[in-house]
Order: C-alpha cells, then structure tokens, then sequence
C-alpha cells in the first residue's frame, strides 16, 4: 500500500506542479534580437519584456517582432488584440489555458 501511495502522490503533485508553473513549455521562443539580450515573460500580456537594463528597449514588451513602449501602446496594437482574444493567447493565469476557475 506504501508504494501504492507513494507512487499516485508523486503523478498528483507533478500533475500540479505543471499546473501551477503555467506549463511554460507552449509559450511563444524568447525574441533572438541583438537589441535586447535578457528576456522575461509577462504572463499577463502572454508576451516577452525587455529586462536588459543597458538596452534602449528596456521594459519595452515585444509582440509580433515590434517593441511596444508600454503596456498602452502594447493594447493599441490590431494584431496584439487579436492575439489577446484568441484561444493562442499564452498569457494570464495557467498560462494559456482558457476556462475554469470561472474564466
């Protein structure tokens, strides 16, 4: 029965696990850009920031294979919000899942 139990804990919390880190295997490959060499994911936005602090794009989101200065100007974009409503969106919680939790 030990075994048993070790066992179906062990699937249970890989299961969640990969729940909770937001599965980060499916999100979109870090922008490759010489004008920014550190990267972070903004899971809100479902997109890659610029945390290069000693690049002009620093803080900038990068979408579609444009900088956007800010979150504002990051909305503003057709080809953003399109992206925002679809079922690709990678972004918010569970990263990239829709539904659930009341979603």
């Amino acid at each position: 029965m030990k075994k048993t139990q070790w066992l179906v804990t062990g699937v249970l919390t890989s299961l969640l696990a990969g729940t909770l880190s937001g599965c980060s295997d499916d999100r979109p490959p870090k922008p490759d850009d010489v004008n920014c060499r550190d990267w972070d994911w903004d899971d809100d936005q479902g997109v890659w920031q610029c945390d290069d602090t000693h690049s002009a794009h620093y803080g900038h989101f990068f979408y579609g294979g444009s900088y956007y200065r800010n979150k504002s100007t990051l909305f503003k974009s057709s080809s953003y919000k399109s992206y925002k409503s679809s079922s690709s969106f990678k972004g918010g919680f569970g990263s990239g899942s829709k539904g659930g939790f009341g979603g």
